[in-house]
């Protein structure tokens, strides 16, 4: 969402009036949802005055601060000395590997011991890109045969993480749509299976979401959400022309927030969710 602020403030400044439909449209345009903005536009209106580009960048950020949780909890490992187990799941193309890498790269550089699984079985340029994440990163990936019971990979590598004392073990999963119901079903069987050694777990289920994607990014969560009951997400390329105003709405909507938010490719460009420095950055 980068710069729509500053847009916005730049097209108001220059008018007479504000065209109130415009303005509604523009603030659904920027994925915030109809709710939100109809909320600003009320908010505005109520005001019985001409609001100036600073009134209306104001109320925006002070409802988008109403809906937004506070900053993203630190990730640390579980008291009881087993792994915490991180599902990574997702559709195709919104960068599930490379976050379950950039995430693991983030939990080394605060001194805890990961373990990468390499669950996306059917496509083997998945395991072939976490391999190569894992030697860069010098992190250990547990990888299956080809076209592998998914399943079957989490459970060997949450049994390797156990028996070694891995503090973090994360789960690359499959891309998958999220219309298909076969395929939603399976996300249930790993979940399962992993729970078997552990009956907490998986303690953490994040979904991965591309900005650029908008308010489909909201049905996509609203449909894994019935899968697997999803913790958090992670929301990627929001360096690009990714808005991110969708996370408003899907907060809004589902109550999930936002964890982690992820920059470039680079895998220090990935960092936890801080609700000012995003509601700073729209302008």
């Amino acid at each position: 969402m980068a710069g729509f602020f500053k847009q916005l403030f730049n097209k108001v400044t220059n008018r007479a009036d504000v065209d109130w439909d415009e303005l509604e449209a523009d603030l659904i345009g920027a994925d915030l949802g109809a709710r939100t903005a109809m909320s600003v536009v009320d908010e505005l209106q109520a005001k019985g005055r001409k609001v100036s580009a600073e009134d209306i960048i104001n109320v925006c950020k002070q409802h988008i601060g109403d809906i937004l949780t506070e900053d993203a909890t630190e990730l640390t490992p579980r008291s009881d000395g087993k792994p915490a187990v991180i599902l990574i799941v997702g559709v195709n193309g919104t960068g599930k590997t490379t976050s379950s890498a950039k995430l693991a790269y983030l939990l080394k550089n605060k001194g805890y011991s990961v373990m990468l699984a390499a669950a996306d079985t059917f496509r083997a340029a998945a395991v072939e890109q976490l391999g190569v994440w894992g030697e860069r990163l010098d992190v250990p990936v547990v990888k299956g045969a080809p076209n592998a019971d998914p399943s079957s990979v989490c459970y060997t590598a949450h049994q390797k993480a156990i028996q070694e004392g891995v503090q973090f073990l994360i789960c690359d999963t499959a891309g998958r749509i999220h219309t298909r119901h076969n395929l939603m079903e399976e996300l249930g069987k790993i979940e399962r299976t992993i729970n078997k050694q552990d009956e907490d777990a998986p303690h953490l289920k994040l979904l991965v979401v591309d900005a650029t994607t908008g308010s489909n990014a909201l049905s996509q969560t609203k449909e894994f959400n019935k899968a697997i009951e999803i913790d958090g997400l992670v929301v990627t390329k929001m360096d690009g022309s990714g808005k991110g105003g969708v996370t408003v709405a899907i907060q809004q909507e589902l109550g999930i927030p936002t964890r982690f938010i992820g920059l470039g490719e680079e895998p220090e460009l990935f960092k936890p969710f801080q609700k000012e420095e995003f509601i700073n950055g729209i302008l």
